[in-house]
C-alpha cells in the first residue's frame, strides 16, 4: 500500500490536469462569474467527499472545477466592484504556486532566509511609499486585521511600559467610518474604544470634541488614535496631519489604517492626500486590496520595528537556537502576532520585479480614472445620482426612486445571472443612514462599457 507522500504515475497525472486547470484560469481575461448556493444543494451536487478510503484526487478535482468553484465569484471578475475586490496579476498568482511548492517556512531568518529577502525587497518599496523616516519597517501579515492587531498590541505594551499604565484597560479613539476590524481587534486586546462620530474625514476638532467629555482618569486611559487612510465604504481620508498633531501633543500612539487606501500612495494624482501618513508610529497596508497580490497579503509598518519586536517577540527552549549568532537575520515572527507564517509577501516581491513599479503606479491610478469616468457617466444619467464625489476609487450613487428592498433584489438578479456583484451599502445622508449603491474599482481590465452595462441593468 504506497503512502500519500508517495510520487507515482497518478501523482504526476494529478499534476499534469491541475497545471492545465491553472494554467486556463490565468489566461482567462474574464472568467466566469458564478454564484452562490445553499449548502443543501451543494451537497446534493457534491454529496460525501471525505471519508476513511478517500474518493480520489480524479474525484475530488473533477468536482472542485465542474461544481464547486462555479459556486464562487472570482475576486478578479472585471465586474467584481463590491466590498474592495482584488486583481492579482497573473506573475503574482504564478508565484503563489512557486511559494507554495518551495515550502519555505518564513518566521525565522535561519529557515527562510532567500524567501525573507524577498519579502524585505518588496517591503522596503512599500515602507518609501509612506515617507516614514529612516528606520521604519515592517512585515507582511495575513490581512488588514492581523496587521491592525499586531500595531495595537504594539501600542498598548508601548504605553503599558509606564508603570502608571500597567494592568490599566487603555482607551483607543477611531471613527465610526472606521474598518470593523480596529473595534473587533480591540475587544481582542481588551481595550475600549471610542468612536468619533463621523463619516466624512475625522479631524482634530472632531477627536478633541470627544476626548473633552471623558473623566480625568478616562483622559488619562488613552493610548492611541486610529485614522484612515481610505475607508472601505468610501475612501475617505482623514485628516492625517491634524490627527498626528494631536497625536504628539499628547503622546498618542498614532495608526494609520490604510488596509485600502495604503495602494493610492503609489499613485501621484492623490498622494498629496495623505499627508501626515509619514508621521504615523504604525501603518497597516493590504498588498492583495490594491497591490494586486493574491489573498492573503496584508503588512504592518513600524516607525520603531524595536517597539514592535518587544510587544512580539516569543520565547521558548526550541526558539533558542534563533537567538545564535549563526542564525542571525531578521525574523518576521519577531514583529506581528503569528509564529508560524508562509513568505506570502513573495508573489509581491516577484510582481514588482517582473513589471517595475511604474506599471503599478499605472494600474492604480486606472483605478482613480474608472471611478472618475463612472462618476461622469453617472451624472449623465437621468435616474442616477452622485451620493458624494469620488473618493480614492470608490464610488457612492443612488438610483433614484430606490428603496432598500430594491438595491438587495437588484444585486441578487445580477448574480442570478451571472453578470455582475455590485452591492449596496449605507451612507449617512443629511443625518440619516440611506441605502446607496457602490462601486470599488481595483481592476484594470474593469472597462467602461462594464460600468455602462451595470448602469444599464439599474433602469
Amino acid at each position: 500500500m504506497s503512502h500519500m507522500h508517495n510520487i507515482d504515475i497518478d501523482v504526476v497525472e494529478m499534476t499534469m490536469d491541475i497545471m492545465k486547470y491553472v494554467l486556463g484560469r490565468i489566461t482567462k481575461t474574464n472568467p466566469e462569474l458564478g454564484k452562490p448556493m445553499k449548502e443543501e444543494a451543494l451537497r446534493a451536487l457534491v454529496g460525501e467527499t471525505i471519508n476513511e478510503k478517500g474518493i480520489g484526487g480524479e474525484k475530488a478535482f473533477e468536482l472542485f472545477r465542474d461544481v464547486l468553484v462555479k459556486a464562487t465569484i472570482p475576486i478578479d471578475h472585471p465586474r467584481h466592484l463590491a466590498f474592495v475586490p482584488a486583481a492579482p496579476t497573473r506573475a503574482s498568482v504564478l508565484f503563489d504556486l512557486v511559494t507554495a511548492a518551495s515550502s519555505i517556512h518564513g518566521a525565522y531568518w535561519m529557515e527562510g532566509a532567500g524567501g525573507i529577502y524577498c519579502e524585505n525587497e518588496a517591503m522596503q518599496w512599500l515602507v518609501s511609499l509612506t515617507g516614514l523616516p529612516k528606520g521604519a519597517f515592517g512585515v507582511f501579515t495575513s490581512g488588514g486585521t492581523a496587521a491592525n492587531l499586531s500595531a495595537m498590541v504594539t501600542a498598548r505594551e508601548y504605553w503599558r511600559k509606564n508603570p502608571a499604565n500597567a494592568n490599566k484597560k487603555g482607551i483607543m479613539i477611531t471613527s465610526s467610518g472606521a474598518h470593523s476590524s480596529v473595534k473587533s481587534m480591540a475587544k481582542v486586546i481588551d481595550a475600549e474604544v471610542l468612536l468619533v462620530p463621523t463619516e466624512t474625514a475625522m479631524t482634530r476638532s472632531d477627536i478633541e470634541a470627544v476626548v473633552q467629555s471623558l473623566s480625568e482618569e478616562q483622559q488619562a486611559r488613552l493610548f492611541a488614535v486610529v485614522a484612515t487612510g481610505g475607508t472601505t465604504n468610501a475612501g475617505i481620508i482623514d485628516d492625517l496631519a491634524a490627527v498626528a498633531s494631536f497625536c504628539e501633543s499628547r503622546d498618542l500612539w498614532f495608526h494609520v489604517d490604510a488596509a485600502y487606501g495604503g495602494g493610492a500612495l503609489a499613485a501621484p494624482s492623490v498622494r498629496a492626500q495623505f499627508h501626515g501618513i509619514e508621521r504615523a508610529d504604525s501603518i497597516t497596508i493590504d498588498p492583495h486590496k490594491w497591490l494586486f497580490s493574491p489573498y492573503d497579503c496584508g503588512a504592518v509598518i513600524y516607525k520603531k520595528p524595536h517597539l514592535a519586536k518587544e510587544a512580539h517577540a516569543q520565547e521558548g527552549s526550541y526558539l533558542e537556537i534563533f537567538k545564535d549568532e549563526g542564525a542571525a537575520g531578521f525574523n518576521p515572527s519577531d514583529y506581528q502576532i503569528q509564529l508560524t507564517r508562509r513568505v506570502r509577501g513573495l508573489p509581491l516581491w516577484f510582481s514588482l520585479a517582473m513589471h517595475g513599479t511604474a506599471k503599478y503606479e499605472w494600474a492604480v491610478e486606472q483605478g482613480i480614472r474608472l471611478a472618475l469616468e463612472a462618476q461622469k457617466m453617472i451624472e449623465a444619467t437621468s435616474y442616477l445620482e452622485m451620493v458624494i464625489d469620488v473618493h480614492l476609487s470608490c464610488v457612492l450613487f443612488r438610483r433614484i426612486g430606490w428603496e432598500p428592498e430594491d438595491y438587495k433584489e437588484w444585486t441578487y438578479q445580477n448574480l442570478e445571472k451571472k453578470f455582475a456583484l455590485v452591492t449596496p451599502t449605507k451612507f449617512l445622508h443629511r443625518g440619516q443612514m440611506e441605502t446607496v449603491a457602490r462601486f470599488c474599482f481595483i481592476n484594470p481590465d474593469t472597462t467602461h462599457e462594464d460600468i455602462q452595462a451595470i448602469l444599464d441593468s439599474m433602469q
